[in-house]
């Protein structure tokens, strides 16, 4: 692995992706280094640059939020160059575009924090291996957990994981980015704290559908319940630890985004649930609903390690118009009877 940044304070430090996450999290780093960090704020659109720059506001993604002055928005990659740590929060379908436009820009030992939640389309490849890929002289760490932007933004309490095999980085990570209302606990687990991300945005799309269709709570409580146990069986297959998966960015990420419409994929389902088709959904939305995108590569992945998800697969099947939402609750309710271990 390459050697890892040593500089503990982290005084400038990249942002990549202005969505309402990527500039949340901006926040929380303005906030956490004081009056001496600088943090860039890497934004693909122009409006949302000046927006930042001019009003500090981010109008399109965070409306209403008061951005900290120590924040620069920019278009331009090059600006990288100078962070001691970056945070990549692109959509995780366009990760692999983001890190190659930032591997000419990057020093080496660069600690880069994932901070998006998926499995690479067609590859079905974690975004740390997408990322170990690109940029092999990265320090890779993983930053998930169960967030919504605009809580963090307004400084309400949250918990994160931050995973890293370099704990010694962790703890150095852990400080540049905590706050007491934005916790990171450490996890040398990477592949766990993917693995929960990736997986619970595609359970959350079907506690949505159950919840469009009025199928009540003890449904939405058998579905997350099953869906953990799906969860848990991909990553333990995966090489991921149990108490990751148990922890805050699996079994706490995805009791959030299965009990509240402010989750976008959760939303998207019980719009299903209620009759909405999906290309009307999507067309009326600006935000990335990572479920969608990556439901099916997470069922391709699983069905690769002979791993059952058959709550995952109807999501799959739906999101890809190979079954109506009907069809694909009776098969999972017609499902035979098994035991619960």
């Amino acid at each position: 692995m390459p050697e890892a940044n040593s500089e503990t304070h982290f005084t400038s430090i990249g942002v990549i992706g202005a969505g309402a996450w990527g500039t949340a999290l901006a926040q929380v780093c303005a906030r956490a280094g004081g009056p001496s960090r600088r943090v860039t704020l890497w934004a693909r659109e122009p409006e949302i640059v000046e927006s930042i720059n001019t009003t500090r506001e981010n109008k399109t993604f965070l409306p209403g939020i008061a951005l900290e002055a120590a924040i620069t928005a920019t278009g331009d990659m090059s600006a990288m160059a100078s962070a001691s740590a970056i945070l990549m929060v692109t959509p995780a379908q366009h990760m692999r575009a983001s890190l190659l436009a930032l591997k000419p820009h990057l020093k080496a030992g660069t600690p880069v924090l994932l901070c998006a939640k998926g499995v690479e389309q067609g590859s079905h490849k974690l975004l740390t291996q997408v990322l170990a890929e690109v940029l092999p002289d990265a320090v890779p760490a993983v930053l998930s957990g169960p967030s919504f932007a605009g809580e963090v933004a307004r400084g309400l309490p949250t918990a994160v994981t931050l995973a890293c095999a370099d704990e010694a980085l962790a703890h150095r990570l852990m400080q540049a980015v905590g706050i007491p209302t934005f916790r990171p606990y450490y996890s040398p687990d990477l592949i766990g704290a993917e693995i929960g991300g990736a997986v619970k945005n595609v359970l959350a799309i079907a506690c949505g559908i159950v919840e469009g269709k009025k199928l009540g709570a003890s449904a939405r409580a058998a579905l997350t319940t099953r869906g953990f146990a799906e969860m848990t069986r991909l990553g333990l297959a995966l090489g991921a630890r149990a108490e990751t998966l148990s922890g805050l960015s699996g079994l706490g990420d995805l009791v959030l985004t299965c009990n509240s419409p402010q989750s976008r994929n959760m939303s998207l389902g019980l719009a299903l649930g209620e009759g909405k088709s999906l290309d009307e959904i999507m067309g009326a939305r600006s935000a990335v609903t990572e479920g969608v995108h990556s439901a099916n590569a997470v069922v391709e992945l699983a069905a690769s390690l002979n791993i059952e998800m058959p709550i995952s697969e109807a999501v799959a099947a739906i999101v890809t118009g190979k079954s109506s939402v009907d069809d694909a609750i009776l098969a999972l309710l017609t499902r035979p009877f098994k035991s619960e271990i």
